[in-house]
C-alpha cells in the first residue's frame, strides 16, 4: 500500500491534469459543434472567473480603506 505524501499527491495531480488534457483535446477536435462548446464553455468560465476576481479584491481592498 503507497503512503500518501505531498509528493505522491502533487505527481498524481499532475498526471491527472496531462491525462485531463489529452481527453479534452481529442473531444475538442471532434466532429460538430463540439470545438465551439468547448470553446463557449471556456468563455464562460474565464468570464465568470474574471468577474468574480475583481468583486473579490473589491471587497478585500475595501475592508483595509476609510469610508
Amino acid at each position: 500500500m503507497d503512503t500518501v505524501t505531498p509528493l505522491n499527491v502533487a505527481n498524481r495531480v499532475v498526471n491527472d491534469l496531462s491525462e485531463m488534457t489529452e481527453l479534452f483535446g481529442d473531444v475538442a477536435m471532434g466532429a460538430g459543434l463540439a470545438p465551439l462548446l468547448i470553446l463557449t464553455g471556456a468563455l464562460l468560465v474565464a468570464f465568470s472567473m474574471g468577474v468574480f476576481g475583481v468583486l473579490t479584491l473589491g471587497a478585500v481592498g475595501n475592508l483595509f480603506t476609510a469610508n
